[in-house]
């Protein structure tokens, strides 16, 4: 059998083995429903602990798991180091073998084990203990040897798995991965993390891009072109051709703005036949009412700016219009603003 006759075969199965497909995956869906219900009702002072252990943490925290609860403990690290709580994933049969040395005193560790007496990482308990590592607990026994031993036990037990033999985890991962989730949340809110923090962890996604400020495109010191009043519209070139802007700042002696002169600017000055560019000041062809944003407003402002007047470059001031950057479209487009 072919791989088209195979998925015409699987299209055209019985009426009565379509509908016993769509009752098994809702049955799976109502027990696992149930699991996470019957989850909320045990949030409690541990909860609570793990959470502030967490919060009172110098270093960071270190997610541990074997088999399936190793999978749910990578995205549970992944999730808290997303949302403002630095962390990553050790795998305790590696830690058994030097990846321990990761570990630092400083360091809270979150272990899950639904049984909590999974072999590899009861091993590196003892260790734990003695570096003096706060330590918290995720199972689904609240009798165990982890749950015992840890200063803080999460109970992500479950009546029933979703599998009928009673064997592969699934409702019970499913619990540990929603209140690894609710463990994220709870410290992102606890912290104050903002929409701007999770941008600043997520450089390259949509929602960094949209939230960029113009003090993160904009060059900064010695890279912004900048002359003096008195400056001749030959020291401007040389500046303008420095920095590569297509424009420099005119600026007095407190680097307040007094204009700008642009790629245009020269042009129109070098279409006066009469102009001598060593002699001629700045100041006479400059534009002396530039648009300008500032640093804190968002980079995809400076691109509407840019649209709407039709020029390529911005200056950045501060409130008393002191430059203190510059930019223009090709920063925008290297930061995929635009």
């Amino acid at each position: 059998m072919n791989a088209r006759t195979a998925r015409a075969s699987a299209a055209t199965l019985p009426a009565h083995d379509r509908a016993a497909l769509v009752a098994s995956a809702r049955k799976v869906i109502g027990i696992e429903a149930r699991g996470i219900e019957e989850l909320a009702t045990r949030i409690d002072g541990d909860f609570s602990r793990a959470c502030g252990l967490i919060l009172a943490c110098p270093g960071r925290v270190v997610v541990s798991g074997m088999g399936k609860s190793g999978h749910i403990a990578r995205k549970i690290a992944a999730t808290l180091a997303s949302t403002g709580t630095p962390s990553f994933f050790v795998h305790p049969g590696e830690a058994s073998h030097g990846d321990i040395g990761m570990i630092t005193s400083h360091d809270v560790v979150l272990l899950l084990s639904n049984s909590g007496e999974t072999e590899e990482v009861l091993t590196i308990l003892p260790f734990l203990k003695r570096q003096g590592n706060a330590l918290i607990a995720m199972t689904g026994n609240p009798v165990s040897t982890l749950a015992r031993d840890a200063d803080a036990h999460l109970d992500a037990s479950v009546s029933t798995e979703a599998c009928p033999l009673g064997l592969a985890p699934t409702a019970s991962t499913t619990a540990a991965l929603v209140l690894g989730d609710a463990l994220a949340i709870a410290l992102l809110e606890a912290r104050g993390f903002t929409a701007d923090d999770f941008a600043r962890s997520h450089p390259a996604g949509a929602l960094g891009r949209r939230l960029l400020k113009i003090s993160d495109v904009m060059h900064t010191g010695d890279a912004i072109p900048s002359v003096r009043s008195d400056a001749t519209l030959t020291e401007a070139l040389m500046e303008m051709s420095r920095k590569g802007l297509g424009m420099t700042a005119i600026v007095d002696d407190a680097d307040v703005l007094q204009g700008v002169f642009t790629d245009g600017d020269l042009r129109r000055s070098l279409d006066d036949h009469g102009v001598d560019l060593r002699a001629t000041a700045v100041s006479s062809a400059m534009s002396r009412h530039p648009k300008v944003i500032g640093p804190d407003k968002l980079a995809a402002e400076a691109a509407q700016l840019m649209e709407a007047f039709k020029i390529h470059a911005l200056l950045v001031v501060d409130a008393g219009r002191h430059v203190v950057g510059a930019l223009n479209i090709h920063d925008l487009l290297r930061a995929r603003v635009v």
